[in-house]
Parts: C-alpha cells; structure tokens; sequence
C-alpha cells in the first residue's frame, strides 16, 4: 500500500510519517529530502529551496509518480510525505494505481494555527533539524492551511483538520487510517 500525507507546511507531516514508519514498518520519503537531493545534486532542476511549492511540486511530480507507479508494481508498501503532493495529479494516476494508494492531507484550523503559533515554531524541527528560522507569520501559516482545506474541497481530497488538541486529532488520522488499511 502507497499512503500519501499531504499539506501545508509545519502540519506534522513528517512526525505522522515517523510513527507511521513505527506503527506498519512502512518505509517512508520526505519530499523534503528528494527536493534537497536533487539541488545539492548540482543539476539545473529548474528550482531552488526558495522557489514557491507550486513551482516545486511542478518539477518534482514526474519523479514522485514513477516511485509511486514502481512501488505499487513491484507490491512494496510506501510512504511519501510532503507538501509538494497535488491531489489533482494523485486523482489523475490510472485506477489500477490509485487502488493501492491510501491519500490525505493535514491542515491547521485557521484558528489553531494563530492561537497555537508559538507550539508550531518550536516543534518544527522535532523529526527533521530546520536549519532556518521560521518566517511565516501566525497569518501565513493560517493563510497557506486555509488554503489546503480550500485545495481538498475542491478536489474532494480527504483532509484532516486540527482543530484543537493537536495529539488526540494525530490519533484520530492514525485510527483512520488502520481502518483504511483493513479494507
């Protein structure tokens, strides 16, 4: 099974993948890493870490399919997280392939994520060390998880939104998805 964990940025997308890997021993990718990869590879990719995730997801989507496509080919089970997943392009991978991927994405309330701000800063490094400050302001990261909520309406994507207790909700997701996973 291929499970997909989509969002926007500082959501716990990496911590899920982490206690998923634990829970299923499920290998899993951060996007974050095969973004990073491949610029301090030193090929002209066509992006930066600071180009825009639009422009990023873009660029990277050729290559996330193909290990998606490999992994269900060859019945690995996988998980692929990062906020550079589009669900339009998800949806439009043939239905022999989607039947053995499992897609979500996590969001932050828009309240959550301004009365809770200072707890998002301090645990974005929690799995993965962030060598740079957080720039986002309270209302950009409210701003861009809106934004994710609004994305997986319109696609009819699954998402999970936190709402208020970030840990019980994280169990909720991962409840969901042993029941996915039984199907």
């Amino acid at each position: 099974m291929i499970i997909l964990i989509g969002g926007a940025g500082c959501t716990g997308k990496t911590l899920l993948a982490q206690r998923l890997l634990e829970r299923y021993k499920f290998p899993y990718l951060s996007l974050d890493h095969l973004k990073m990869g491949i610029i301090r590879s030193g090929a002209d990719c066509g992006f930066t870490a600071e180009s825009r995730d639009e422009l990023i997801s873009k660029k990277l989507w050729p290559i996330v399919r193909g290990i998606i496509m490999t992994a269900v080919e060859n019945r690995q089970n996988l998980i692929i997280e990062g906020c550079y997943l589009p669900p339009d392009k998800i949806a439009a991978l043939p239905a022999e392939y989607r039947e053995h991927i499992i897609s979500f994405y996590l969001a932050l309330g828009y309240r959550y994520a301004q009365e809770h701000y200072d707890d998002i800063v301090a645990h974005r490094s929690d799995i993965e060390a962030r060598l740079y400050p957080e720039e986002r302001t309270a209302q950009e990261i409210a701003d861009e998880n809106d934004q994710t909520i609004s994305m997986c309406r319109l696609t009819d994507a699954k998402c999970f939104v936190i709402e208020k207790d970030y840990e019980s909700e994280l169990n909720a997701v991962v409840d969901w998805l042993d029941a996915q996973l039984m199907k």
